[in-house]
């Protein structure tokens, strides 16, 4: 779903307090600094979002100094290739998050409607973190084609689901930087994830079976799915030592979860019986921050995702996840769920 080159128009250009060669301009429901005069409300260009990887080319060396990232080894445990990575930036006290080219980089003959994706046309990857050591383990095979992955869409594109959505009750949990976890039963089968892989459970040195084992998941889900009667599946956030540096300065790890899934009947749960389900097996939910109706613009929503942690104060938390009190399923994005977040957490921690 995520298109990480696209081609877009400019709904706005705006000055720059005390900036004479520079100006913001608004695509999409992000802001982007670019130089003065250079696109204009109407233009269309190729915007790449935040996290986008660009390839060694030519158009893209004045890039090198500020963005170049040599190849690494990826969370899939393949090498990622070189090339230059798009982060939220601030010139001249504006916060940018993405880049924009004119349609001039684009092969010839490639279509230019509105919200077309060229991301593999021009060979634009996701950036992804080098692996810590010691956090992947031994890898069994990709993620369950059973289970959703756990990855929220970010505010800044779902201007028209918002108001798609507009008048609906969300409510809102911290997001957490942590590693991405899910364990799930299935046909009598437990299992453990990271974000995009499926780990050997008998691997007791990864940090994901410690987590497994420290919490008793697999007994935990076990007697969830004989009361319940249906096979589920937990996802959350793992934090603590030797994770993400460890920003919310714990002693040991932690495990906070903010889904409980139903692998039979292939749905989440509402989340007044996800509180209650996570209760019944002992273990703990990400920061809940409250509920709003939603009313709100892109700009509001990402100026509610700044704050401080509630899990360590003196902590910019990353942001913001809504989702509705009961599971709305939406045309666009399929599950209703959307982060913000905080940039002013990517702009101290985004490196």
């Amino acid at each position: 779903m995520r298109k990480l080159a696209s081609i877009q128009v400019v709904n706005a250009a705006e000055p720059i307090p005390n900036a004479d060669a520079i100006e913001r301009i608004r695509v999409l429901g992000w802001w982007v600094v670019v130089k003065k005069g250079e696109f204009k409300p109407g233009d269309k260009l190729v915007y790449f979002e935040i996290d986008s990887l660009l390839p060694e080319r030519a158009e893209f060396e004045f890039l090198r100094a500020s963005s170049y990232k040599p190849a690494v080894l990826g969370p899939d445990g393949a090498m990622q290739a070189p090339g230059f990575r798009i982060k939220t930036i601030r010139l001249r006290g504006q916060v940018s998050q993405g880049i924009c080219f004119p349609l001039s980089i684009l092969p010839e003959g490639t279509p230019t409607d509105e919200d077309t994706d060229v991301t593999d046309i021009l060979g634009v990857r996701k950036w992804e973190p080098p692996v810590p050591a010691g956090q992947s383990g031994r890898v069994k095979g990709g993620f369950p084609g059973f289970l959703p992955k756990t990855d929220e869409t970010r505010v800044q594109i779902l201007e028209k689901t918002i108001e798609k959505h507009r008048g609906l009750t969300f409510y809102l949990t911290e997001k957490l930087d942590g590693t991405s976890f899910t364990a799930f039963l299935r046909e009598g089968v437990f299992g453990v994830c990271s974000r995009n892989l499926s780990l050997d459970p008998t691997d007791e040195t990864s940090l994901f079976m410690r987590v497994a084992k420290r919490f008793n998941l697999e007994e935990k889900l076990r007697a969830f799915g004989a009361v319940r009667g249906f096979e589920p599946a937990v996802q959350g956030e793992v934090i603590g030592p030797g994770v993400q540096q460890n920003k919310y300065a714990l002693k040991e790890l932690s495990l906070r979860l903010f889904n409980v899934f139903d692998v039979s009947g292939y749905r989440y749960l509402d989340h007044a019986d996800m509180l209650t389900a996570v209760a019944e097996m002992g273990l703990e939910v990400v920061p809940h921050l409250g509920t709003l109706v939603l009313s709100h613009t892109v700009d509001e929503l990402v100026a509610l995702s700044e704050g401080m942690s509630v899990l360590n104060p003196k902590a910019h938390r990353e942001g913001v996840v809504l989702r509705p009190l009961t599971e709305v399923q939406d045309d666009y994005l399929g599950r209703l769920s959307f982060k913000a977040i905080n940039p002013k957490f990517l702009l101290k921690y985004d490196e």
